[in-house]
């Protein structure tokens, strides 16, 4: 059943109607979805499976490792869920779920799991909801490794952000040697090996609780972790993760180096500190237009079963004292978020958060999650820790830039150092991300679907591959020789030059092999009112070859298909330095599909997808199973080949992916905004000099490939 939230004030929340109270609303929502499966007080935070292929515990692990995995579990569904109880317990300590005092459950699952004070021992003498220390877990597998690392150490952070806010009804409800209990669970977990990147926050606040009530920690170690984490820091606010850009920039580093400044950082390191708010200011300047009109979230990154966590950033941001977001929009796209998903009936299932997007969709849930990790997502009720007084609560909602922008027009972000592009499109009022600097191995064909995709539109979230030689938003080779499929499993950015995005994509990018930058695409696009459109260049050294470029997953549930032609003119010897001869002049005929539906919640949808130049087909492909928003949709997909290697075969393919959110009919105009192509080679093919891209209202844009090679950046 979707949440109906029952206290609304469109006075203060124009856009929404939500307010602080909606929100308190809406975790005891959460909450008594979670304990409809808490049977009895003693019992865990453990839900039911919605699957077992892919999520741990993994039941094909030896019995050692199971042991450990269970234990995560249980840690992770108490401290995740802790992250929606805590702030309701804070502001309404007589709160309860499921016939349950809230502070009073997790004040004892919390000591159980942490301490040997109290527990309930079966037989054997164990007690399942016991965690244990890093060196305990150690000796469960075997193993004295100084660089072991556990799904424990990410949850003892959400344990002390959930007792730091529930410190009166909670933390200081514990005797001192509780506490001392408490302490050193932590400071097993604060000290010992992390995973090097995000992980690094979580140690940190570990010892930052630690230290803020009076526990020593070890300085060398804080400033190690400190100094990494700076040194992350690629610009715009973004942090790099590993070797990849996504959510976690947000939902930790931009959530967690708050507190820690809170905790610790401006009294003992305030340099750091300083550096961590200024990098929280950067992404707030541009942060609010990675949402679109309706502030919803894109899928995109991993771990996308956090869903709406992405807006904690803008809760860590008002933390500070230095905070500058805008609290009326901040507060706008985290209710917009919220709605996107606690308004769909398909987003729980028996009360529990899906592993998937909206409904189970097993296609995004990676091996690192259990059933509960989707309760991540309750980092976004950590804005209730901010007192009812707070501008964020009572600051009148306010779109940002969604009211600046005049009718058609497309307001373009680009950020190099994360490389990130988002348009924000007024006529359809979604935000389409265009990224870079993506490495996945070549079998990861999940990593592909979570950071290669050519866009990630806010309102179509991404589809699996519906068959095997086609992916939504992907271009897919196909060898003709060996009939091997290839995916573009590495990205280049090259930076934006006259209106146009410059990238670069390797086919199967593999180091162990010489011949790894063999297949490759140059890709160049641009915003239009509706859509992006694109003007991309094979880079082929091995033929024949057949390719295919999907558009969006379609949503089916009654879709009306129809087609559409209209003529353009294309010149060739264009430009006296790339050519000796005059120039030509032929008229062309580009090709239209159009798909008209709705989504699964009834929502108008329509697609259209044009193609131009260098394509020889354009049809849909139905599928089922595969799109995150409903079982059965469709893919507008554009195909070529390429029979030789060196000829007059063209280089370059254009084509157009537009969309909106109504059954109105598109125009001429927008199904087919292009007038005329102009090459400067005199074969037409592209291959060398600019190609002019003349739109019909007047405007043009001019892709030249010729020198990206010395821009491409990882």
């Amino acid at each position: 059943m979707k949440w109906e939230p029952k206290v609304l004030d469109y006075e203060i929340s124009p856009y929404t109607g939500l307010t602080r109270d909606s929100w308190l609303e809406a975790a005891e929502y959460m909450l008594e979805g979670i304990f409809r499966h808490i049977r009895h007080f003693e019992d865990p935070v453990v839900v039911p499976r919605q699957e077992t292929a892919i999520t741990y515990p993994h039941l094909q692990d030896p019995p050692q490792a199971q042991r450990s995995q269970r234990s995560a579990e249980i840690f992770e569904g108490l401290t995740r869920s802790f992250f929606i109880a805590a702030p309701l317990i804070a502001n309404r300590p007589e709160a309860s779920a499921g016939g349950y005092s809230l502070a009073e459950y997790y004040k004892y699952q919390v000591l159980r799991s942490c301490t040997r004070l109290r527990t309930l021992r079966n037989a054997a003498g164990e007690d399942e909801s016991y965690v244990g220390t890093y060196e305990e877990i150690q000796a469960i597998n075997h193993t004295d490794s100084p660089y072991s690392c556990y799904q424990q150490t990410v949850e003892t952070c959400a344990l002390v952000i959930c007792l730091w806010i529930s410190r009166e009804q909670i933390w200081d409800t514990y005797s001192k040697e509780e506490k001392d209990a408490i302490a050193a669970f932590l400071g097993s977990y604060a000290h010992h090996a992390t995973v090097p990147q995000n992980w690094r926050l979580f140690n940190m606040l570990d010892m930052a609780f630690l230290h803020m009530e009076g526990y020593p920690v070890d300085e060398a170690i804080m400033r190690e972790h400190t100094q990494a984490i700076l040194n992350y820091y690629v610009g715009d606010g973004w942090y790099r993760d590993g070797h990849s850009f996504d959510y976690y920039s947000c939902w930790a580093f931009n959530m967690y180096a708050p507190l820690w400044n809170l905790w610790y950082g401006y009294e003992n390191m305030p340099c750091a500190a300083a550096r961590f708010e200024e990098h929280s200011n950067k992404l707030m300047e541009t942060y609010g237009d990675f949402f679109d009109r309706d502030g919803w979230t894109n899928m995109w990154g991993r771990s996308n079963v956090y869903r709406f966590a992405a807006v904690s950033a803008f809760d860590g941001n008002l933390l500070m004292p230095g905070g500058k977001a805008d609290p009326g929009r901040a507060r706008r796209i985290a209710s917009g978020s919220l709605l996107q998903f606690l308004s769909r009936e398909d987003f729980l299932r028996d009360g529990i958060p899906t592993l998937g997007f909206y409904g189970q969709f097993s296609p995004l849930v990676q091996g690192y999650s259990c059933a509960e990790s989707p309760f991540w997502l309750g980092k976004a009720f950590l804005c209730l820790h901010l007192p009812a007084e707070h501008p964020f609560w009572t600051a009148r909602e306010n779109n940002g830039t969604w009211e600046t922008l005049a009718p058609g027009q497309v307001r373009e972000t680009r950020l190099d150092g994360p490389a990130l592009c988002f348009t924000n499109h007024e006529k359809n009022g979604e935000t389409v991300l265009r990224s870079g600097k993506v490495v996945k191995n070549k079998g990861d064909i999940h990593g592909m679907w979570n950071y290669s995709k050519l866009c990630y539109n806010t309102k179509y979230p991404w589809e699996s591959a519906p068959e095997q030689g086609l992916e939504s938003q992907q271009y897919v080779l196909r060898d003709g020789e060996s009939g091997a499929f290839s995916r573009a499993n590495v990205t280049f950015w090259c930076g934006r030059r006259e209106g146009v995005l410059y990238r670069r994509q390797f086919f199967d990018y593999d180091l162990e092999n010489e011949c790894h930058w063999i297949q490759a695409m140059n890709l160049a696009d641009f915003p239009v009112p509706s859509g992006i459109l694109r003007v991309d260049k094979l880079r082929l050294h091995r033929t024949p070859i057949r390719l295919t470029l999907g558009a969006y997953g379609f949503p089916d549930n009654g879709t009306e298909v129809l087609e559409r032609q209209c003529g353009y003119t294309v010149k060739t010897g264009v430009g006296t330095a790339y050519t000796d001869g005059g120039t030509d002049t032929a008229l062309r005929t580009a090709r239209a599909v159009i798909l008209k539906g709705h989504d699964s919640t009834g929502r108008e949808k329509q697609l259209a997808m044009t193609v131009y130049d260098g394509w020889e087909s354009l049809d849909v492909r139905h599928s089922t199973g595969t799109n995150p928003d409903s079982e059965h949709s469709l893919i507008a997909c554009a195909e070529t080949s390429r029979g030789r290697l060196y000829g007059n075969e063209p280089y370059i393919l254009i084509s157009q992916v537009i969309t909106k959110e109504s059954l109105e009919d598109f125009t001429e105009e927008e199904l087919f905004p292009v007038a005329r192509v102009e090459y400067a080679d005199p074969e037409g093919c592209g291959g060398y000099g600019p190609v002019e891209v003349w739109l019909r209202d007047g405007s043009r844009r001019s892709v030249c490939f010729e020198g990206i090679e010395g821009q491409m950046m990882l």
